[in-house]
Parts: C-alpha cells; sequence; structure tokens
C-alpha cells in the first residue's frame, strides 16, 4: 500500500471525536490547555512557551501548529455532561509518504482529563488513521525532562528507540534532548488491542472532569 498524507476528516470513538483543528476552536483550546501545568513538561517549548491569555495563545498557536504540511486535530469528548467539549488536541505530521513515516505529537490535553479515556482513544483513533493511510513507522516523542509523557508513551506500548540529542529549541532557547519511540505496523495489532483494553475497564462511564493538578 502507498503512503499518502491522509486527507483532513473526523474521526469517531466511543468517548473521543477527533475534528481538524480550525482556527475558530483556537479560544475553546486555550480554555482547555491554557494552563503553566501543561507547558511545564515541554509542551509548546515548555514554560516560556505559555501564554496566560487568549489572544497571545491565538497568535503563538498561528506559527506552532503545522496548519498546512500536517494535520491538526481537536479532541472532543462524545457522550455524557461534558458531550462536545473540546479537551485538547493532537497532530499527525511530518509525512515521509516515500519511507512511509508520520510523526504524532504536538499533544496537549486539559489536565483534567489526564488519565482518563481521552488519551488511550485518541491514540486508537490517529494510529489507525496512520495505518490505514499506508504509514509502516508512527514516531512518538518528548522532551527527555518530561517523564509524565515519556511515561504515557511507553504506556501505550511504543517502542522506546533512544534519545536524541541537541535536537530542537525550547521556548527559552535552551537545547532540549528528545526522548524518541515509536509504533510500527507490525506492532500495530498488538498496540491496538492494548489500548482497547484499557478503554474496556471504563464500560460505557463517560469521560468526567477530575480535579486538575
Amino acid at each position: 500500500m502507498t503512503a499518502t498524507r491522509p486527507a483532513p476528516t473526523t474521526l469517531i470513538g466511543r468517548f473521543v471525536r477527533l475534528d481538524p483543528l480550525k482556527r475558530e476552536d483556537l479560544p475553546a483550546l486555550f480554555a482547555a490547555i491554557g494552563h503553566p501545568i501543561v507547558f511545564a513538561g515541554g509542551y509548546g517549548g515548555g514554560p516560556s512557551g505559555y501564554r496566560d491569555n487568549v489572544d497571545d495563545f491565538v497568535a503563538w498557536a498561528e506559527t506552532y501548529y503545522a496548519w498546512d504540511t500536517g494535520n491538526p486535530m481537536a479532541v472532543r469528548v462524545v457522550g455524557g455532561p461534558l458531550d462536545g467539549t473540546l479537551v485538547g488536541t493532537s497532530t499527525l505530521g511530518d509525512f515521509e509518504a516515500r519511507f512511509e513515516a508520520a510523526h504524532l505529537g504536538w499533544t496537549a490535553y486539559d489536565p483534567r482529563v489526564w488519565g482518563t479515556q481521552v488519551n488511550p482513544e485518541t491514540k486508537i483513533l490517529m494510529l489507525g488513521h496512520a495505518f490505514d493511510s499506508g504509514y509502516g513507522r508512527v514516531k512518538i516523542q518528548a522532551d527527555v525532562l518530561n517523564l509524565r509523557s515519556r511515561a504515557a508513551i511507553a504506556g501505550i506500548g511504543a517502542t522506546f528507540e533512544g534519545i536524541v540529542r541537541r535536537d530542537r529549541l525550547r521556548a527559552d532557547g535552551t537545547w532540549r534532548d528528545s526522548a524518541v519511540f515509536s509504533v510500527i505496523v507490525d506492532e500495530w495489532p498488538e498496540v491496538r488491542a492494548r489500548l482497547q483494553a484499557r478503554l474496556e475497564r471504563y464500560g460505557d462511564t463517560p469521560v468526567e472532569y477530575r480535579e486538575r493538578g
């Protein structure tokens, strides 16, 4: 199967729905992820990338998200009292169709949905979309200092490949090392089953906010 950039489309699961992120979504996205704790671990270039008001966040987002070269998505809750609420974002990007390689990243969620159904089902939908589009390897990475994100990536069953040193600039001008993981198409059935098993623990209970850390 020849890899092609996935067409922007809505992906629907039991607990979340992923829609192509639009600029008009940015104020709602700020309400979800515009918190220092989200940026503290390295998102958006780290703490110095944090914007404390919606106007500055929208201006920052104009250049941060891969609007033209990637597929940024808005993550919304399906069902329950939060039905339709935008709770985060994630992106498929860095497409290298010739090598069947893509990057799943730029991921952040409202801290009140950390540890819920949101991340595992988002990963199922986005990884499945990549592999269905002919990709054979999906990279997922995090700042080497972001132990919470690294644990979450390992927890979905991604394989740790190593540390890329001096990989990219943080917002404060320092260089970060990146912890690189991947899921390849041969591993996808096992990874998908692992994620689905996690979701089964919730039964029909919808996504609910937890106390923000």
